[in-house]
């Protein structure tokens, strides 16, 4: 299965294959402030599974912490995706890909939301352990 998708001009078009290693709400105060909203809808996937397929002169990235190469395009400004090396995935934003059919499974920086979310999926004070997180889990 093939996903495609593109920044808000058109001028970038990425593809996404096979299917995610996770999708998720993160409620970090950097994701939030990248994102523009109160919570970020994330899909994991393997690098390997990544690629943009158009429009490669106008990616742009911002890098503010080692951990997350936000990826955009430079002529409309539209959010792609996020490497996160450290983790060895990357990060493409459920939007941008509308064909995606977004099946969320957990919450992470569940610690610092401003929109509480009563959906049942486990929440997580941070990040799962595997990823350098305490993996502590916190209340609905």
């Amino acid at each position: 299965m093939s996903y495609n998708g593109e920044c808000f001009c058109g001028a970038v078009k990425i593809e996404a294959s096979g299917e995610p290693e996770a999708m998720g709400y993160c409620h970090c105060r950097s994701c939030r402030s990248w994102s523009g909203g109160p919570v970020n809808a994330f899909s994991l996937w393997n690098p390997a599974s990544v690629k943009v397929v158009a429009g490669e002169e106008h990616v742009g990235t911002f890098t503010k912490t080692p951990l997350s190469e936000r990826k955009y395009c430079t002529q409309c400004g539209g959010h792609l995706m996020a490497n996160h090396p450290p983790l060895g995935m990357v990060d493409i934003f459920s939007a941008t890909l509308p064909t995606l059919d977004f099946k969320p499974g957990v919450h992470i920086n569940y610690a610092e939301t401003v929109l509480p979310m009563k959906d049942g999926l486990p929440k997580l004070k941070d990040f799962p352990k595997e990823f350098g997180g305490s993996g502590e889990a916190v209340a609905e």
